[in-house]
């Protein structure tokens, strides 16, 4: 029996409560008389930390940047990927009483230099303009009204910010022989692996009956955005399905033709593709295909089709076709079939261009599915 447990990295008797309570666990944990691992590490990079998460919404919400002296002070930050690979190697070191490993990135980086990295990697530019004078109160405030994810921890967040995370004890690494990724690489590998996930998502599974309505403007799932309605189509998936697979060129898209024209026409003048393309063939549907502005990125026969936007936009956009079998009150084979909206908007253009568009999507959505499931029923 072994305990491993991540916690956070730091060295003083100035630690911010935050960071002392992580470390005050591992104390106690390796008071239980069971071995530990104390894996003490600095900024995680991925998706899901707060750390992360901080430097994201700041990044992609504020074109010019006042920041507080506590963006200089150096941390080590590592990929998530590498934190993965400690803890699982862990699993085959038999650890002698509480044994504690620091863990961090290639190279000492501040806050500012993350910020840095995340707006190169995703070709923004943003202006950074140094306040001393900020406090810590005043940057937790600061960061509440740029996001409300940070108004409860912004202050916490921030105040354990003040302590440099760096290692100084390379023993993990050379024990466990991994050779961790850079900033601009954990960076990269933090936006791949959200690509995937978002591409491997279902949302008719994560959005079941339970789950709360998002508010105004939609779901946000990193830096993306989502819209999402679905209804129910009185016929099997194999009926329900086809009417999606023919959409787009001679079909049309089922509601409100004249505002995809209109933002064919836009695109069109803007030098983009437009909606004239058509599609390769009316009755079949493969990857790689052409459907009017948009591009079969997968299609899984009978129950998904997602589509990529090849319109000039500021930012990535998809549709996603889903359909989910269901079973009625007399055993009829019926089907859920949802239409979701996903953007990943570059910058205050892409954020607008969201919030702009955002009212029309229930707007056609629901037309949209109701001819959907007219068309599958009858």
């Amino acid at each position: 029996r072994k305990i491993i447990y991540l916690s956070g990295l730091g060295k003083g008797t100035d630690l911010s409560k935050h960071l002392a309570s992580r470390q005050e666990v591992g104390a106690i944990l390796g008071e239980s008389g069971v071995p530990v691992m104390e894996f003490r590490a600095s900024i995680v990079i991925g998706s899901g930390s707060l750390s992360f998460e901080m430097v994201r919404a700041l990044v992609e919400k504020l074109p010019v940047m006042t920041t507080p002296r506590w963006v200089r002070v150096l941390a080590q930050p590592i990929a998530i990927e590498d934190v993965l690979t400690y803890l699982i190697k862990a699993l085959a070191y038999n650890p002698e009483g509480h044994e504690i490993f620091e863990i961090g990135g290639r190279e000492p980086v501040s806050y500012e230099g993350i910020m840095r990295v995340y707006a190169k990697a995703r070709g923004l530019k943003r202006l950074v303009i140094p306040l001393p004078f900020l406090t810590p109160a005043l940057s937790s405030l600061w960061l509440a009204l740029v996001t409300p994810l940070f108004f409860k921890v912004g202050r916490w967040l921030i105040d354990g910010v003040k302590n440099e995370t760096l290692v100084h004890d390379k023993r993990a690494e050379e024990l466990f022989k991994v050779n961790p990724r850079g900033i601009a690489e954990a960076v990269e590998r933090a936006l791949v692996n959200e690509d995937r996930e978002i591409a491997e998502t279902r949302w008719s599974d994560a959005h079941g009956r339970d789950h709360p309505k998002p508010g105004w403007g939609g779901e946000h799932l990193g830096s993306r955005f989502l819209y999402s309605q679905s209804i129910l189509v009185e016929a099997p998936p194999g009926e329900a399905f086809l009417p999606i697979q023919y959409i787009g060129g001679h079909s049309g898209w089922y509601s409100y033709q004249w505002l995809w024209n209109l933002r064919g026409f836009i695109d069109k003048l803007a030098g983009g593709v437009g909606m004239g393309r058509g599609r390769r063939d009316p009755l079949v549907l493969m990857a790689g295909d052409v459907v009017d502005s948009w591009r079969v990125e997968e299609i899984v026969q009978y129950r998904m089709l997602r589509l990529r936007s090849e319109m000039k936009l500021p930012g990535r956009g998809w549709l996603q076709f889903e359909l989910e079998p269901e079973t009625g009150r007399q055993g009829e084979q019926f089907s859920r079939v949802s239409v979701n909206a996903i953007f990943e908007p570059l910058g205050i253009k892409g954020r607008l261009y969201w919030y702009t568009l955002y009212p029309f999507h229930k707007l056609i959505f629901s037309r949209m599915l109701e001819v959907i499931r007219h068309s599958a029923v009858h």
